[in-house]
Order: C-alpha cells, then structure tokens, then sequence
C-alpha cells in the first residue's frame, strides 16, 4: 500500500539504496549470486511472485526496524 513507485524500480536500483551487495542480498535470500544478477535489471513488479514476495522485504527495508542496535 505504501510502496510509493516501488514496483517501477528496478532490483538493482533497490539493493544499492539498501546498502546492499548482490553476494549480500543472495545469502539473505539463500539464493546464488548468480540468481540475483540474472534478475537485477528486472522491475520488481516484473518478478515473479515466489521470488518478488521473498526480495520486497528486504528491499523495502522492514528486516532493518527489527535490528536491536538501530
């Protein structure tokens, strides 16, 4: 609901504004680097939905309000 133009970037756009490697964000996801190079110039609203559902979290940054040191 409160995406505001989420969907239109692309992953790679999203990653860097998390401060995030590729290598980085694959062992979060538990996925191969390879699997997120592959689909790093894809606009999230054109994943597909195992995947897309996986990956907003985290690049939405909601994973980062839990850290206890922030």
């Amino acid at each position: 609901m409160f995406g505001f133009g989420l969907k239109n970037k692309t992953v790679k756009e999203l990653r860097k504004n998390q401060c995030l490697t590729a290598k980085e964000l694959a062992q979060r996801l538990k996925l191969d680097t390879i699997d997120i190079l592959r689909i790093e110039d894809t606009k999230l609203k054109d994943i597909p939905e195992p995947l897309k559902s996986k990956i907003t979290p985290i690049l939405r940054g909601d994973d980062s309000d839990k850290m206890p040191w922030l």
